[in-house]
Order: C-alpha cells, then structure tokens, then sequence
C-alpha cells in the first residue's frame, strides 16, 4: 500500500512538472477562422478595412429589402413599362378619410402648383396662360384621355416623369405616390384604362409638341 502511495505521488509529481512546460506551441485549430475571427464594432470607423484585406462598402445586400420599406418598383421607364404600369396593381388598400386627407395634402404641395387645386391643370404656374408656363399642365379632371389612366400609370409617372413633368420619386415616398394615385383618380370618380402599347413617352413628347405636362 505504502509501495502504490509512493508511485501514485510520483505520478502526479511528473504530471505537474510537464503542464508548467512550454507551451508556445499549441496545437492546430479545428476551424481558426471561428475561433480568432476579425471581430468590428457596429458604428466603427470601417474606412481603412480595405487596407487589411477586408471588403466592406456599408450598402444594402443586393436584392434585400429595408425593414418596413416597400416592395421595390420594377417596371422600367420605357415604352414597355410605361404600357405594363396600366395593369400592375395598387399595393395599399383603399385609404380612409384621414389617409384621403393626407393624399390631399401631399397632392397640394407637390402637384397643385401645376395641375391646380381642382385638378383642372390651372395651377399658378399657368394661371390661365398668365404664369410662367405658357403650356398648360395636363386636365387630370375633365380631359378623358388623363382620366382613364389608371393608379398604375399615375404612380409610374410619378416615379420617372413624363414630358414636361419631372420625377416625383425624391419628394414622395413609394407608398405617398400611391396615395397621390388614389387620390387623383377619387377626384376622377373612375377607374383606369390600359394606354395603347407602344406608346413611347418620348414619341408622345415629341407629337403633343410639349403642349401638357403629364398627369402625375
């Protein structure tokens, strides 16, 4: 007994003696990349990470969408996807009388200056052929051609413009352009019709001679 107290301390002893050796050479990681990876605070400086190898531009994953944006808009500012917009569908559901009087509001600051408030397309820029503009923006009520289109279309000339009429996409959200959509074609009291196809947007620039401004 005395024999196996003596070799069991002996033991230990030899243990001890190789734990407290160099250990400057470990043994190989499993996966190194996990366990020693390149860790970067959220709101860091990631200016000079190019510089270490590392890519990083700080934009958007291609092809993702930001919490509680909406679904990007994918039709094309051409003739095709002019002539598509007729029949692509409104994403919002028909607004009640607040979200109607804020389409009201956004369509008074952004589209009555030129289409006018009674959306007769004698806003201050015309002013009955008096202001600046000697062409008299589009009749989105009272000219049948303006009130067939549909919320589509308004929503698409919004996004890209038409004729004399520039984007909107900058001043209006997605879903604001929308609401302007809807609430245009309230004032028309019906719904829209699908554009002759083909219709090229430059082609129908050039032919009305630059006489209206398209509806937005």
């Amino acid at each position: 007994m005395k024999k196996l107290a003596i070799i069991s301390v002996f033991a230990l002893s030899g243990l001890l003696i190789m734990s407290c050796g160099d250990n400057s050479k470990p043994g190989l990681d499993y996966m190194p990349d996990m366990k020693n990876s390149r860790a970067y605070e959220t709101y860091a400086d990631h200016g000079n990470l190019s510089n270490k190898g590392v890519t990083y531009n700080n934009r958007p994953v291609a092809g993702t969408v930001s919490r509680g944006e909406e679904l990007p808009y994918h039709l094309n500012n051409d003739s095709i996807g002019y002539a598509q917009s007729a029949t692509y569908a409104d994403p919002l559901p028909k607004l009640n009388e607040t979200e109607m009087e804020e389409a009201e509001r956004l369509y008074l600051i952004n589209c009555a200056i030129c289409h006018g408030t009674a959306l007769d397309g004698n806003g201050p820029l015309y002013k009955g052929g008096t202001g600046p503009f000697a062409a008299k923006p589009a009749m989105l009520v009272g000219d049948a051609k303006y009130e067939a289109l549909s919320e589509g279309t308004l929503y698409h000339v919004m996004t890209y413009g038409k004729n004399l009429m520039g984007s909107y996409a900058s001043q209006l959200s997605r879903k604001q352009r929308w609401m302007v959509a809807q609430y245009v074609k309230s004032k028309q009291g019906g719904g829209g019709s699908a554009p002759a196809a083909g219709a090229d947007s430059t082609a129908t620039a050039s032919a009305s001679g630059g006489t209206q401004a398209m509806a937005k």
